[in-house]
């Protein structure tokens, strides 16, 4: 029986790219770290990776495999219009290809309990929720979250069937049954709309009398209402909010615990109506066991007046800072006035124009998915948004990013992060002063070249500490060289270990290298070649040896040379031209457009959406 399944197909999905995984170099004059530790829980080994993010992705894997707690990416949205540091103009099926490869990478490193944020705009939204379904399941799909760009403002919106103000989140689970959420408060500074309900105070609650008493029948415990003589309820002036802004909020902070608003209780809640029924004119009290709710098993006292009930703001708000801020849980729709981007263009004293993310979202998504010192990984890097909310928010972060905003943006705005000169963004509100660091590395260049007459050898910019460790990744090794044997440059286990020269070893050596190594170990030798004995001989006179030739035991194994897994448009082909049946010209087909615009889309990528 042929087994189909549901799924969105597009041209070359079936094609599966064989990348080399490829080592990272330290770039020591790029790597930075404070010239002093400001706490003892400083970090410092973050990673920013320069390189094309498909090949960083495939050189992660070994180290990073099931340790990523978060991976939040911003790629570009393909809505075809040319940004200043990419182009963004992508054919969908091929859009859709670069992203399913760099999404199967993320998701082999993510851990367990780990979490995949990709945020886009209308454009692919959808189609990538359908690929998303495929590679990690449609149960372990968590939600998608609209977050509001901006408010609608003048006219003139291109024709627009209706204004797109809109962007979005898809969130996925690598294992939805281990997963669970950190913070879902959704914490956001009081705001003026917010005090206008809220500005009620309970001065005093004077001295209070019991009237009745009735069993709940929910509960059978006994709910007993009071009524109180001598309380004091003031309201607090919102007048000219503007002009006294710090003197309001400081009142409300002074006045926290008894500020409150009236609301009317439904009819149909019969308990709270029952309650009623013995409150006439003036304040009254009840104090009774809750049967359900967040507040399940507790004893609490409810207030009334003028038949409506209390509702507390330290219920949904706490002081932090002198500051209130509110504590409701999260919707899946977060406002511009929730998270506004009035001085985005200052943040992390960089300027990205069409593709910054407020540090605000930011903090607000790895906060939700991650704790303190859980690291975060964001493979189109941008302008360095995520690293410097990770940094300042105590978690440990890798970036990758090829465009030359690598070096422009992300290193100079994580350099004032670190020095405690970004002053911008959460830096007030997360109280950062500074410290720990991060390390700069480069892809290696591919291993295997051609000479001059054709013929693959190893890349001369290959030294042979580089050499050994490139072979280790090849192998399944860890790269680790030992100070005591010689011969060990790696291992895959206590007793096996793998060793690299460019020599060409003879019998003797050979039997030299076995004697050492012993028959309680094993070790395989990578070498340019051995002589006198073949390699079937060979296993049979040393078998605590593995012989393979450099570089014949890798040529098949990877696509070498590609270093670029992007898309340059300007490189795309014409479409056809269709038949027309009044004019034998052909006709300008869409793709000439895109064909005009220059750049790479995902070498560059990084903070994708439109300001």
């Amino acid at each position: 029986m042929n087994k189909q399944k549901l799924e969105l197909t597009w041209i070359g999905k079936e094609k599966r790219p064989k990348l080399e995984p490829r080592i990272l170099l330290e770039d020591s004059t790029k790597s930075y770290h404070a010239k002093h530790r400001v706490t003892d829980k400083d970090i410092f080994d973050n990673r920013l990776i320069f390189g094309d993010n498909l090949l960083a992705l495939q050189a992660l894997q070994q180290e990073f495999t099931g340790r990523v707690r978060l991976v939040y990416i911003d790629p570009p949205f393909n809505t075809g219009q040319a940004f200043e540091h990419y182009d963004d103009g992508v054919e969908h099926s091929i859009w859709l290809d670069l992203m399913a490869r760099r999404c199967d990478l993320l998701r082999r490193l993510l851990s367990q309990d780990g979490i995949l944020v990709v945020h886009l705009d209308q454009e692919e939204v959808h189609y990538l929720k359908v690929v998303l379904d495929e590679i990690f399941g449609r149960a372990n799909f968590l939600g998608q979250i609209a977050y509001e760009r901006s408010g609608v403002s003048g006219l003139g919106q291109g024709g627009a069937f209706v204004v797109n103000t809109h962007e979005y989140m898809l969130w996925y689970a690598k294992d939805k049954s281990a997963f669970r959420a950190e913070d879902l408060s959704g914490a956001g500074e009081l705001e003026a709309k917010d005090m206008k309900r809220y500005n009620r105070v309970l001065v005093s609650p004077g001295t209070r009398t019991e009237v009745a008493r009735f069993v709940a029948p929910s509960t059978g415990e006994p709910v007993v209402i009071y009524r109180h003589e001598g309380a004091q309820v003031k309201t607090i002036s919102l007048r000219n909010f503007e002009e006294r802004e710090d003197e309001i909020n400081a009142e409300y902070v002074e006045h926290f615990v008894g500020i409150h608003r009236l609301t009317s209780v439904q009819k149909e809640n019969e308990f709270q109506n029952r309650i009623l029924s013995y409150c006439t004119d003036g304040i009254y009290s009840a104090d009774y066991l809750v049967s359900r709710g967040k507040k399940e098993g507790e004893r609490i006292t409810s207030y009334y007046q003028n038949s409506q009930v209390f509702v507390w703001l330290k219920d949904t708000a706490e002081v932090v800072d002198e500051k209130i801020v509110r504590t409701g849980k999260l919707s899946d729709f977060w406002t511009h006035a929730d998270i506004p981007k009035a001085d985005l263009a200052n943040e992390g004293g960089v300027e990205f124009r069409r593709g910054k993310k407020p540090e605000k979202l930011l903090a607000r998504v790895i906060k939700m998915a991650t704790k303190p010192f859980d690291l975060v990984l964001d493979s189109f890097a941008g302008s360095g948004t995520t690293g410097a909310v990770a940094h300042k928010l105590q978690r440990r972060w890798i970036m990758v990013e090829l465009g030359e905003h690598c070096h422009t943006h992300v290193v100079p705005r994580l350099q004032s992060v670190i020095d405690a000169k970004d002053s911008s963004g959460i830096t007030e509100s997360s109280n950062w002063r500074g410290g720990g660091g991060f390390r700069f590395f480069r892809l290696a260049p591919t291993l295997i070249v051609n000479d001059r007459w054709g013929n693959p050898v190893i890349n001369p910019e290959y030294n042979a500490a580089q050499l050994a460790e490139a072979l280790a990744k090849l192998e399944g090794f860890t790269y680790a060289p030992s100070e005591a044997h010689w011969w060990q440059h790696g291992h895959s286990s206590e007793r096996d270990f793998i060793y690299v020269t460019t020599q060409n070893l003879s019998a003797e050596q050979l039997q030299a290298l076995s004697d050492e190594v012993g028959n309680a170990q094993s070790l395989l030798v990578c070498c340019s070649a051995f002589r006198g004995v073949t390699a079937a001989k060979a296993s049979e006179r040393w078998p605590n040896l593995t012989l393979k030739k450099i570089p014949k035991m890798v040529l098949s194994r990877c696509e070498w040379g590609h270093d670029d897994y992007s898309l340059n448009v300007a490189n795309l082909p014409m479409a056809a031209p269709e038949p027309s049946a009044t004019s034998a010209q052909p006709s300008t087909t869409k793709r000439s457009k895109q064909d005009r615009q220059t750049g790479d889309l995902f070498s560059t990528g990084g903070e994708g959406g439109q300001e």
